[in-house]
């Protein structure tokens, strides 16, 4: 029978991850090697493979973690909006509220999700792929419930993938601790999708 994984084993898993996924960020995915993790990582090569068969395994694992988070984010909204008794609006900028705050700690997760998913067998890559459909599906339901009367069969797609061109390239230009926050952008995407959207206005002309 074999021995169960300590709480210290997981948590060293963390670790190598969002070393690993930091690694990648910098350099690519096929630039990074096994034994630059590890140097990352203060550790030896023959240590990290105590944890990890190889870089794929890293980035499979990384991935599957991240974008289970991501659902988990649409259903703590989805039981937020219930318990709060939000408007459909209100539930979808609450959402983004959310994802946005999740960005400002994972970008170089973000960044191997946009960039690496490819790298991937072919059924890890189909299983992170359709979550990553499973996501955009979600935020497509929270948009029509929300614009009713501005949304169609033949836009919704391009409207929810307008909204992710708003949020999902935050990494490339948003810094945490730069002239705007990661909640200060939320409430500017929150406007956006009020004005845009239900094609009216506020504030001040």
């Amino acid at each position: 029978m074999a021995r169960p994984k300590s709480a210290s084993h997981e948590l060293k898993r963390d670790e190598i991850q969002n070393v690993a996924a930091r690694c990648f960020a910098a350099q690519s995915f096929p630039a990074t090697s096994m034994n630059e993790i590890a140097a990352a990582c203060g550790t030896s090569k023959a240590r990290l493979y105590h944890y990890y068969e190889s870089k794929e395994a890293i980035l499979f694992d990384l991935l599957d973690r991240y974008t289970q988070r991501l659902l988990a984010l649409i259903g703590e909204a989805e039981a937020r909006a219930q318990r709060k008794n939000l408007s459909e609006r209100d539930a979808l900028s609450e959402l983004v509220r959310a994802f946005l705050a999740e960005y400002e700690t994972s970008a170089t997760r973000h960044i191997a999700l946009v960039s690496d998913t490819k790298f991937l067998g072919p059924v890890q890559r189909m299983l992170i792929v359709n979550r990553q459909r499973d996501v955009v599906a979600a935020f497509t339901r929270f948009i029509i419930r929300a614009y009713p009367e501005r949304v169609t069969p033949a836009n919704q797609t391009a409207l929810t993938m307008m909204l992710f061109g708003m949020i999902n390239w935050t990494f490339t230009w948003l810094r945490p601790g730069g002239p705007m926050s990661y909640s200060a952008f939320a409430e500017e995407v929150v406007q956006m999708l009020e004005r845009g959207l239900s094609g009216g206005s506020t504030g001040a002309s």
